[in-house]
């Protein structure tokens, strides 16, 4: 695991395996943030590819634990179609274990919990996919690749947000 995460205010974290076709929008969003934009030095842009669990088990044994982790997702979801973007609740993250390699199944999503009753904020914002494959077959289709800027104007809108949420806040201290 790397050490990045140790200190971060804000987390940015894309899960998925790009090796599956559409389940490798997380990275796929971690990798054009990386390369278009740049964060304060609070925030950290972190490719989590499966390995979210870990991730997550490590911020909740930290004594200093991030103010907010947005995490990218791609999940099916009935009723949206390929490419549509949203926010997904915490409680809206299916609790059931069909395996420990996803954000969207138990524990990683048990454990995202523990870290909202510890105070962090966590926002999961997800891309609806039809399918993933069972067969390795990399590349997102066009509907989800489209789906990538709009996704980074999301994540760069709610980080600026949180920017001027701590400038308000330090001026409110010196004051």
């Amino acid at each position: 695991m790397t050490t990045l995460i140790y200190g971060k205010e804000i987390l940015i974290l894309g899960c998925g395996n790009t090796l599956f076709g559409n389940d490798g929008f997380g990275p796929r969003v971690i990798q054009f943030l990386n390369e278009n934009y740049s964060f304060p030095d609070y925030v950290l842009s972190l490719d989590a590819g499966t390995g979210i669990r870990d991730y997550i088990f490590d911020l909740l044994l930290m004594e200093d634990k991030p103010k907010q982790i947005f995490v990218i997702d791609a999940v099916s979801v009935p009723g949206r179609k390929t490419g549509e973007l949203f926010e997904m609740s915490l409680d809206d993250v299916p609790k059931e274990k069909l395996s420990d390699f996803s954000l969207h199944q138990s524990p990683s999503s048990n454990l995202l919990s523990e870290l909202n009753e510890l105070g962090v904020d966590i926002r999961v914002y997800c891309v609806h996919t039809d399918s993933v494959p069972n067969f390795i077959d990399p590349g997102l289709s066009n509907k989800v690749e489209r789906a990538i800027p709009k996704a980074c104007d999301w994540i760069i809108h709610q980080v600026d947000h949180q920017r001027t949420q701590r400038i308000n806040d330090n001026l409110n201290i010196n004051h």
